[in-house]
Formats: structure tokens, C-alpha cells, sequence
């Protein structure tokens, strides 16, 4: 009996090994699957409360932005905004003339675009043979770029001659920086403080799709 006591102690402390080991294979699968989770809520957090990224599709803010260019965007600059409802639950503060937003298009919800603040709500803007005219006084900014230099004189395009219009309240005035080539407030009017994503600051990554060559000279490059 002597003899055998120790194979049953051996073949017990076995089982026990072996039935220790299952749960601690499982334990670590869920512990895997946490931290993924809590990774996905906390990016989930950041993008709709603080930072979102962004990228760059056409040429309407060129030469300021360049197709392919991704961009960082202070979700925080104006206020904390309601997810899915578009509407500030606490706003810090209001666009102010030159800062570049990235907005809902208004004319379609599914989109967002990004354009230059020109003008605010009270302010009076128009566009006189291409240039920028508000409350009577030129505002022309020096980031402002004609592709064609050709003034359109006439006819129902309001690129180059527009206004005067009043910015209603809660909302302000946006353009392109390629005033030639920009679908902005001309075109279709005002843009909402409520639709207002935030104020992009900060240019991540940006690629030239045509030459397939990483553009690493704008690699964070500050958003003015």
C-alpha cells in the first residue's frame, strides 16, 4: 500500500495540474478579448470627443491642402458636440475668420468637407471681380489661389461676383482656398455651427497618388 500511494498522490497532482492549466488557456483568451474591446471603446471615445482623422479627396483647399494629404482635426476646438445628433452640448467657443473646419455638407449628410472660415454671423460678405469684400473692407487671405486667373463676368456663376449677404446666426461663411476650383458658401449657402466637426491643426501622413511617393516633407506640418 506503501508503494502505491505515491502513484495515486502522482496521478492526483496530474489531474490537478491538468484541470489548473484549462482554466488558466481560457482566462487569458478573455483577457485577450478585454483589452482588444477596451482598445476599440477607447479609439471609439477619442475620434467622436477629441480627434478625428481626416483625408484630403479633391483640390478645392490646394495649395494650403494637397490631394492625398490626411489630416488630424481638434474635435475639441469649438465645443463637445452630441454623437449622431449634431448638436453642441457644450460649445468653448466659435469659428473665427481663417480658421479651416471640416464640416457636414450641407446639401448632402453623408459627406464632410473642409473649407476656410471667411466670415461670421452679423458679418456682411461678397466677392467683387474675385476678391473678398467684408463689411466694406478687403479680406482677401494670403493663402488665396486662382487656377485660371479669368474673372466670369456675368451670367449665373457666383465664383467670382457674389453677395452681399448677411452670415445668419449660429452659422458662418466658408471657401476654398482655390477659389477657382471650390464648391463653398457661394455655391450653397451657410454652414451651421451644430454641423462643425472641428478645427484641423495637424497633417499626419500625406501621399502623391500620381507618382506613388510619400510626400515626407508635409509629415507634421501644422494646419494654417
Amino acid at each position: 500500500m506503501s508503494a502505491r500511494a505515491p502513484r495515486t498522490s502522482s496521478i492526483v497532482a496530474k489531474t490537478a495540474a491538468g484541470a489548473s492549466s484549462r482554466p488558466a488557456s481560457k482566462s487569458t483568451a478573455r483577457e485577450y478579448v478585454e483589452a482588444i474591446v477596451v482598445a476599440v471603446l477607447v479609439a471609439l471615445f477619442i475620434r467622436t470627443f477629441f480627434v478625428q482623422a481626416f483625408k484630403i479627396p479633391s483640390s478645392s483647399m490646394v495649395p494650403t491642402l494637397q490631394i492625398g494629404d490626411h489630416l488630424l482635426v481638434n474635435k475639441l476646438a469649438y465645443g463637445i458636440r452630441i454623437p449622431f445628433l449634431e448638436k453642441n452640448l457644450v460649445r468653448f467657443g466659435t469659428p473665427k475668420p481663417g480658421d479651416i473646419i471640416v464640416f457636414i455638407y450641407p446639401q448632402d449628410v453623408t459627406k464632410d468637407f473642409i473649407k476656410r472660415v471667411i466670415a461670421v454671423a452679423g458679418d456682411v460678405v461678397e466677392v467683387r471681380d474675385k476678391h473678398v469684400v467684408v463689411n466694406g473692407v478687403p479680406r482677401d487671405n494670403e493663402h488665396a489661389y486662382f487656377a485660371d486667373g479669368r474673372n466670369q463676368t456675368g451670367g449665373s456663376s457666383p465664383r467670382d461676383n457674389f453677395g452681399p449677404v448677411t452670415v445668419p446666426p449660429e452659422h458662418v461663411f466658408v471657401m476654398g482656398d482655390n477659389r477657382d476650383r471650390s464648391l463653398d458658401s457661394r455655391f450653397w449657402g451657410f454652414v451651421s455651427l451644430d454641423a462643425i466637426h472641428g478645427r484641423a491643426f495637424l497633417i499626419y501622413f500625406s501621399i502623391d497618388w500620381d507618382a506613388w511617393r510619400v510626400r515626407w516633407e508635409r509629415l507634421g506640418d501644422l494646419v494654417y
